[in-house]
C-alpha cells in the first residue's frame, strides 16, 4: 500500500481528458464506415449490436454528468454556471458550423455561387446551429453526391443532448438535489431508464420515437441516462468506492448481456452504468506517467465536431474505403481539434477568470489557482480512504437511432430508438 503522501496515480484531470480524447477518436473512428456505405452501422460485425463509438458516447455523457456536477459544487452561481456552460460548448460549435458554411460550403456546393448564397438553407445552417436544438443538416448542394449525403456535420447531434443535462444539473442543483436533496437523484435517475425501456419497448429498436426540434428524443433519453448516473456517482463519490475489478465485472456483464438471447433487452440498460462507472473509474486510476501530457489531448471536443466534415471532404475527393479514411480522418480531425483548441477554446476558456467565486485565490500571473481549461475537480479520491494507521491497540482510530426527419450518423443501439 502507498504511503502518505504518495502519488500513487495521474490527477483525475489528467485521467478525464485522456479518455474524451480516446472516444473522441473512437467515434471518428466509426463514422468512417457508414460514410463509406451508410447501411453499415458499425465497424463491428452488425450480429454483435455492439458499438465503439456509442459506448464511447455513453462514456462522455456519464462522465459530463460527474464533472458537471462538481462544477456546479464548487460554485453554485446559476449565472456563473451557464456562461461557463456558453463558454465551453458554443464558441467551437460557432466557429466549425461557420467555416462548414461560408468556406467549405462555397467550395463543393454543387450550386452556383448566386443559388448557393441566395438559399436561406445557407444562413439557416448557421443560425439554426448556433441555436443548438433547431439542428439543421443539410447544406444546400454540399456533399449531395457523397455516399452520406445526409449531413454535413453530424457529430454535432449529441450536442443538444449534452445542453439538456447541463439544464438538468442546474435544476437540480437549484432545488438542493445536489447537497443534502442528493436523493432525488435515484428516482430522476429510475424515470428515464422507465422512458427509455418505454420506448424500445413501443417503437422497437429501430423505431423512431419523435423528436424535439430536431433532436431525436430516443437517443436523447438513452443518453441522459447516463448523464444522471454520473451526476449520482458524484452526488454519492464519499459512498461509491471506484474500483477498477468492479469496471471490468460491469463491462463484462454488458456484453454477456448483449450476447445472451434472453436477457438482451437488459444490455440497453446495463450500457450506460457500465460505460459510465468504466470511464469515471479508469479516470482516477490514470497511470501516473501520463501527468502533464494534458496539452496533449485537450483537443478532444474540437476533433469530436470537425471529424465529420473532414472525412466528407476526403470521400468528396473519391475516397471509398473505411480503413483508408481512417488513416486520413483521424490524424486530420486531430489537427483540426488542436487548431479549435489554441485558437478559439483556451482564449474563450481564459474567460472564465472573470467568472471567479468571490474571494477565490488567484496564482501569482493573476489567474485563478484551478486550472480554466478543466472542468474535473482534482480533490475526490478514487475510493474511500484507508482508516489512519492506529498509533497502539487501545486508540483505534477510524477513517472516515436518431428521429430526426434527416438523419445524423447512428452509432450501434441509438439506431433502434
Amino acid at each position: 500500500m502507498s504511503g502518505p503522501g504518495t502519488k500513487t496515480y495521474a490527477k483525475p484531470d489528467t485521467g478525464f481528458a485522456w479518455l474524451r480524447m480516446f472516444g473522441a477518436i473512437l467515434v471518428v473512428f466509426e463514422h468512417c464506415f457508414p460514410i463509406i456505405e451508410p447501411t453499415r452501422i458499425t465497424s463491428l460485425p452488425p450480429s454483435w449490436n455492439i458499438s465503439l463509438g456509442y459506448f464511447a458516447l455513453m462514456a462522455f455523457f456519464a462522465m459530463s454528468g460527474y464533472q458537471i456536477a462538481d462544477s456546479w459544487r464548487r460554485d453554485s452561481s446559476w449565472w456563473r454556471y451557464l456562461l461557463k456552460r456558453v463558454l465551453r460548448i458554443w464558441p467551437p460549435l460557432l466557429f466549425v458550423v461557420m467555416v462548414t458554411a461560408f468556406v467549405i460550403g462555397p467550395l463543393v456546393t454543387v450550386l452556383s455561387p448566386h443559388e448557393y448564397w441566395g438559399n436561406p438553407g445557407t444562413w439557416g445552417y448557421v443560425v439554426n446551429n448556433a441555436m443548438l436544438y433547431p439542428l439543421q443538416h443539410l447544406l444546400p448542394g454540399v456533399f449531395t453526391e457523397n455516399p452520406y449525403p445526409y449531413s454535413a456535420n453530424g457529430s454535432i447531434w449529441t450536442l443538444p443532448m449534452e445542453t439538456t443535462g447541463y439544464l438538468i444539473v442546474l435544476v437540480v442543483g437549484l432545488v438542493g438535489g445536489l447537497a443534502r436533496g442528493r436523493i432525488v437523484l435515484f428516482p430522476l435517475l429510475l424515470a428515464f431508464m422507465v422512458a427509455d425501456g418505454i420506448i424500445g419497448a413501443s417503437v422497437g429498436f429501430h423505431g423512431n420515437a419523435g423528436s424535439l426540434f430536431s433532436v431525436p428524443l430516443g437517443s436523447m433519453v438513452a443518453f441522459l441516462v447516463a448523464f444522471v448516473a454520473g451526476m449520482l456517482m458524484h452526488a454519492y463519490r464519499d459512498l461509491i468506492p471506484l474500483r477498477p475489478a468492479v469496471a471490468y465485472a460491469l463491462v463484462a456483464l454488458y456484453l454477456v448481456a448483449n450476447f445472451t438471447p434472453p436477457i438482451e433487452p437488459a444490455a440497453r440498460f446495463i450500457l450506460p452504468i457500465a460505460a459510465g462507472y468504466g470511464a469515471i473509474t479508469w479516470a482516477y486510476h490514470w497511470p501516473r506517467r501520463l501527468d502533464g501530457y494534458d496539452q496533449w489531448v485537450y483537443p478532444s471536443y474540437g476533433m469530436y465536431v470537425w471529424g465529420m466534415p473532414v472525412q466528407q471532404l476526403y470521400t468528396l475527393a473519391g475516397v471509398r474505403d473505411s480503413y483508408l479514411l481512417i488513416v486520413l480522418a483521424v490524424p486530420t480531425a486531430y489537427v483540426c481539434g488542436v487548431v479549435s483548441w489554441r485558437l478559439i477554446e483556451r482564449p474563450t476558456q481564459k474567460l472564465r477568470i472573470y467568472l471567479r467565486v468571490p474571494g477565490e485565490p488567484r496564482s501569482g500571473n493573476g489567474k485563478p489557482a484551478s486550472n480554466p481549461d478543466s472542468e474535473i475537480t482534482q480533490v475526490i479520491p478514487a475510493v474511500p480512504p484507508p482508516p489512519p494507521r492506529r498509533p497502539a491497540p487501545q486508540a483505534a482510530r477510524f477513517g472516515p437511432r436518431p428521429g430526426a426527419p434527416v438523419p445524423p450518423l447512428a452509432h450501434g443501439r441509438e439506431h433502434r430508438n
